[in-house]
């Protein structure tokens, strides 16, 4: 070590030395300083390239339409939620009012979308409508759903818990599961009910679950356009700087606010990564914090007035938090609402830690406690399984569950089977005034969305730009083709998105929009929430539209409703345009002298009314290479267009285009050789000088012979007119524009080439990357499965020493009754002993004053106990 450091400090003394003899002082600290300078700048810049990127996915769903009792705001709020997200970087696809078959299959494909993204991915997913609660499990019914019994529910509605654990095997950065779905349920109205509200549960690490109201408890039905939670979520989402914690306990005081203490959210985070859906810029205005969050966040909640304790209480939701409140404040008005907070809550960690045991001991516990309770029925289904009876015994081995049992007072508040706030049987008081700042103007002003009549379709509401100091994460990767993300900021294209949103034809010709301010018009389109792949056929949105000006092409990428325009692409239904432009002072041949044409198989035939400019017929008005170019496109003579004339190349089969291809490729490949034989100088050898090449060829110099069709006969050798262009004998060879149209087409070919390359290379990536994430979510399946293995062999050993546990406590109670039976014995006998001598002692006394008695006839002066006289 010691020469190591030698070695290290030798250059650097023998460089001091030297700049100190060359350079002064004065220079020496100028370099100090500008390297001290660029030092602290690297520093400022490595974390911010070091950064990583950020992929955002979310899926969003808004259920209404159920038969009998629908949603008005589930739509509404889906678009809202479904907006803000994109705006904030997420890759959207959405739908609504899906059946069962929709659903499974939206879900699934949202799944495989989040294990192909890798794992700097945040996953987003909403869900609105009715959510059902079965033994301790989340449900989420859709708008097909048949349940008349509590057996329907898991074969009629969807397990979330399936999804979650589904989405938590992913390897992603953090994962957002929110349930707009807590409301009283129109289903199950014979037999056992139904536990209301959603069942409590734990989020996975990595991961954030929230409900629109507490686990056992409902929300009360919207009147607005829109649902409360949905509104609250998108203002804490827009206000910006937020972490997912903090932002959902602002969502439920905004909540519990707005509806004067009839809803109140809840939410289990567990994300560790930071992030935030909008960062604030370093200009932005303070943050309005709620005084009493803020400031008295930490102290006890008795040590400060009874408003600010409850908003505290409110802002932590924690059981402990509340029974801090009764504990501070019992006779306050707002004890009585919170007591019935307690009440929801106590009872849904009773359950939840009874289907953890899951014991008939367990079952029986939480009925002893609560006999009417809302998962009384489940307790009862439990039993059944478990061939136990469903009334507790007389002797049973009770569980505490960690928790006190409820008191008298909190047993009226299960007398339904279906907690609300805003029940009129309770009568609670309605919360103090809010801490939060007022709701900014655009969530009181905001207007129900145009109506949507496109199928799955979401509304699409009319965006309000964000501030401009707030903004997305520079980090995000940008999701294409999303409009909203790109123009957060500005006005003028928000504004005019959001009037061709209202002004645009609804159903399945909105691709109309794009006619005129084709811009603009696709950007209204790309306004719409992308549906989900599975849907997207269903819905038609890959139909051509007949009020376009040509057939919609879809692909990758491309804003819902647009059209494929690209130029010089086989794929959009049109033939390529001709290779070069003809030159005006050619000699054009007698049109009577050549052979008419035969109509192309994928283009409409020159006298459609309504064909682009571009679309020519082959051979129109070109001369030399450039028609035998043209010609070599042409189909073959026994092509025929099976969808008739003017059918695009979009409305045939592919496999009669992919047939008709390579026979056009073979017969121009042929065409080629041929005309290469007999007329070598319109295909000279590229790498050939330019003198050999316009030199080689030209036996007459101004007639040539070339290969030509008859119109429904077998080839010709026709006579090419003469063209002036042609340099004459005797002058210096030059470049004609036929050997340029050659060179041009050849590049062409070249970058066609490379471009496919590039796609296969792109495509041979992905396909790495996808296995990698097969591979990787194998390998957290098989971790899974270990430690779920691990989790049951863990529940065995403790329920052995349960029920190790269980008998000794049976050997104790044995052993303290017979100790209270031998303690019993030994007092009788000690009882029996005390009367014994009692009774000895009576005798023994009566037999001293017999002795002490004076015989008759004696001295009458002498007295027992006293001496004769």
């Amino acid at each position: 070590m010691a020469r190591v450091l030698v070695v290290r400090d030798a250059p650097y003394d023998v460089a001091r030395s030297v700049m100190q003899r060359r350079f002064p002082a004065m220079v020496l600290s100028r370099y100090v300083a500008v390297f001290a300078a660029l030092f602290a700048a690297l520093l400022i810049i490595v974390p911010a390239t070091a950064q990583q990127t950020e992929t955002r996915i979310a899926l969003v769903v808004g259920n209404g339409a159920y038969e009998g009792a629908p949603i008005a705001t589930a739509a509404n709020d889906a678009g809202l939620i479904a907006q803000t997200l994109q705006a904030a970087g997420f890759d959207v696809v959405g739908a609504r009012d899906l059946d069962e078959d929709a659903l499974r299959k939206a879900l699934r494909d949202f799944l495989d979308k989040a294990a192909a993204t890798g794992p700097d991915t945040v996953a987003f997913v909403y869900l609105a409508g009715y959510g059902l609660q079965l033994e301790g499990e989340t449900f989420f019914a859709p708008v097909d759903a048949r349940i008349a019994t509590a057996v329907d529910v898991p074969v009629a509605a969807l397990r979330v818990s399936d999804y979650i654990k589904r989405l938590s095997t992913v390897p992603l950065k953090a994962r957002f599961v929110v349930l707009d779905a807590a409301r009283a349920n129109p289903f199950v109205k014979t037999g056992e009910p139904l536990a209301g509200g959603l069942a409590l549960v734990e989020a996975e690490p990595g991961s954030l679950i929230a409900y629109n109201a507490a686990p056992g408890t409902v929300a009360p039905p919207e009147t607005g356009a829109y649902g409360a939670y949905a509104q609250a979520l998108v203002e804490m989402i827009r206000e910006g700087g937020l972490q997912p914690a903090v932002l959902f306990d602002r969502v439920r005081l905004r909540v519990n606010e707005t509806t004067r203490g009839a809803a109140m959210p809840w939410d289990d985070a567990r994300i560790e990564a930071p992030f935030v859906f909008f960062e604030r810029n370093v200009d932005a205005p303070a943050q309005a914090q709620p005084e009493p969050i803020a400031s008295l966040r930490d102290r006890p909640l008795g040590e400060i007035g009874a408003r600010e304790a409850y908003s505290v209480a409110v802002e932590r939701d924690t059981l402990q938090g509340y029974q801090d409140f009764l504990g501070a404040y019992p006779d306050d008005p707002m004890a009585k609402r919170v007591r019935a907070i307690v009440a929801a809550r106590r009872e849904a960690t009773t359950w939840r830690r009874a289907l953890s045991s899951g014991t008939q001991d367990a079952y029986w516990s939480y009925l002893s406690r609560y006999p009417r309770g809302p998962h009384a029925a489940d307790a009862r289904r439990r039993l059944a399984r478990l061939s136990a009876p469903p009334r507790p015994p007389e002797a049973f081995t009770a569980l505490s569950f960690d928790l006190p049992p409820p008191p008298p007072e909190e047993e009226s508040y299960f007398d339904r089977q279906v907690v609300a706030f805003d029940d009129p049987a309770y009568a609670l008081p309605p919360p103090p005034p809010g801490v939060l700042a007022p709701r900014p103007a655009y969530i009181v002003d905001i207007a129900a969305p145009p109506p949507e009549d496109e199928l799955f379709a979401l509304p699409v509401p009319l965006f309000e730009p964000v501030p401009a100091y707030v903004s997305a994460p520079a980090y995000i990767v940008a999701p294409p083709d999303n409009v909203i993300y790109r123009n957060i900021h500005n006005t003028v294209v928000i504004n005019e998105i959001n009037r061709r949103v209202i002004e645009r034809p609804r159903g399945p010709s909105a691709a109309a929009l794009i006619g005129g301010a084709a811009g603009l018009g696709a950007a209204a389109l790309a306004a719409r929430v992308a549906l989900p792949p599975s849907l997207s056929h269903r819905a038609g949105r890959h139909d051509a539209d007949p009020n376009a000006d040509g057939p919609r092409r879809d692909r990758p990428g491309l804003p819902p409703g647009a059209r494929d325009e690209r130029p010089n692409d086989p794929r959009i239904g049109r033939p390529l345009p001709a290779l070069s432009v003809p030159d005006p002072r050619a000699a054009r041949p007698d049109p009577k002298a050549l052979p008419e044409p035969r109509p192309v198989a994928n283009t409409r035939p020159s006298g459609d009314v309504g064909a682009p400019p571009d679309r020519v017929r082959p051979g129109d008005g070109k001369s030399g290479p450039d028609r035998k170019a043209a010609i070599d496109r042409r189909a073959p003579p026994d092509a025929v267009n099976p969808a008739g004339p003017g059918a695009g190349r979009g409305n045939a089969d592919p496999a009669d285009r992919a047939a008709l291809r390579r026979e056009r490729i073979e017969r121009r490949e042929a065409a080629r050789a041929a005309a290469k034989a007999e007329r070598p100088q319109l295909r000279p050898a590229l790498d050939q000088p330019l003198g050999d090449r316009a030199r080689e060829g030209r036996p007459g110099h101004d007639r040539v012979a070339r290969p030509g069709f008859e119109p429904n006969g077998p080839e010709r050798v026709r006579r090419e007119p003469a063209n002036p262009n042609r340099e004459a004998p005797g002058q210096p060879p030059r470049r004609g524009p036929d050997s340029d149209a050659l060179q041009r087409q050849q590049q062409r070919l070249q970058i066609q080439e490379a471009r496919q390359q590039q796609r296969m290379q792109m495509e041979q990536q992905q396909a790495a990357r996808r296995q990698q994430g097969q591979a990787q979510q194998q390998q957290m399946m098989q971790r899974q499965q270990i430690q779920e293995n691990r989790q049951q062999q863990r529940m065995q050993m403790e329920q052995q020493q349960q029920q190790a546990q269980r008998q000794q406590m049976h050997q104790r109670q044995q052993m303290m009754q017979r100790q209270q039976i031998q303690a019993q014995q030994q007092q009788q006998q000690a009882a029996q002993r005390q009367q014994m001598m009692q009774q000895q002692q009576q005798r023994q006394a009566a037999q001293r004053q017999q002795r002490q008695a004076p015989p008759s006839g004696g001295n009458p002066n002498c007295h027992p106990g006293r001496p004769c006289r």
